[in-house]
């Protein structure tokens, strides 16, 4: 796979720009990608093809409200550790860009959600329903929008492909769905029932997904990147940047404790990438990028 370094530097193009030819010429870049992954010959990517423009339910049981019920608990445990950031501008922000990659997937009528926690650690995290949060310290390491789409659709892929609730429901043996299908339950109970779910997803976090779970958010996010009208070697280009870091920095500990090593994420990327080449002249939108990290840095001093 070719260094991200050298990908030629494209023009930025606003969001607004980007929704109003969604319909148009970016309904061509959807078919071409799916059919690019259905026909690549590769058995993950030709799932992945396939996974693109069928719904695939895991949880079949569980309905959107439900699953934003838990996801509710599990978001909690995240803003536990962090609050968000206290930044409004940089916080809508986020949230446009994550609103926008978050429709070119399979559950674009899911309320999405989109915060940056106030941490300087390394790191992004989802939760089910549709809930995404990324670190003001992985925020600040980055260079572009295209980047950060890349991030925010790995993260998305999570929700979509409802790994959380799988892990969850799998390492607990709890039947979630059960636990929140109650109407009629008492309140100690319904207490009971979701300190059980927060406790599962504490457990979760501390330990990370499983390293499968990661290669398919990497794989189908860069994808979704793609799809949205972004340079596809965003998320690349962030793993990159973390390999070169120092891996003894404290700010990385919980990243690398809880993901595969940033250059096999690579390297599993490499025959998604290459099917990817003719979308790398994509916008990587780096002026616009710059100047929400301005705010931040300025509220700083």
């Amino acid at each position: 796979m070719r260094a991200y370094s050298l990908l030629k530097q494209t023009r930025p193009v606003l969001l607004s720009l980007m929704l109003a030819t969604a319909g148009t010429a970016h309904a061509d870049l959807f078919g071409g990608l799916g059919k690019i992954l259905e026909n690549s010959g590769d058995a993950r990517t030709t799932k992945l093809g396939n996974i693109l423009t069928t719904t695939h339910k895991a949880f079949g049981e569980m309905s959107d409200e439900q699953e934003r019920e838990v996801g509710a608990q599990a978001a909690a445990v995240l803003l536990e550790a962090a609050p968000p950031l206290d930044n409004d501008g940089v916080q809508r922000y986020v949230n446009r860009v994550g609103n926008w990659v978050a429709l070119q997937g399979e559950r674009p009528n899911l309320q999405w959600r989109f915060a940056v926690l106030d941490d300087n650690d390394i790191n992004a995290f989802a939760a089910p329903g549709g809930y995404v949060f990324i670190t003001k310290g992985l925020l600040m390491r980055m260079q572009s929008e295209a980047e950060l789409a890349g991030v925010l659709a790995h993260e998305t892929v999570h929700v979509l492909r409802k790994h959380h609730l799988a892990a969850v429901q799998k390492g607990a043996r709890m039947d979630l769905a059960s636990l929140v299908a109650g109407e009629a339950v008492r309140d100690d109970q319904r207490r009971a029932q979701m300190e059980k779910i927060t406790g599962g997803f504490k457990e979760l976090y501390s330990r990370g997904l499983d390293k499968e779970d990661e290669h398919e958010a990497d794989r189908m996010g860069v994808v979704i990147a793609a799809r949205a009208g972004y340079d596809p070697y965003g998320l690349p280009a962030v793993l990159q940047m973390l390999g070169a870091m120092n891996p003894k920095d404290g700010a990385l500990a919980f990243m690398f404790k809880t993901h595969p090593a940033p250059a096999l994420r690579i390297e599993r990327l490499a025959p998604v990438l290459d099917r990817l080449e003719p979308y790398a002249a994509q916008p990587q939108v780096r002026d616009r990028f710059q100047a929400q990290l301005a705010t931040i840095t300025k509220d700083a001093k």
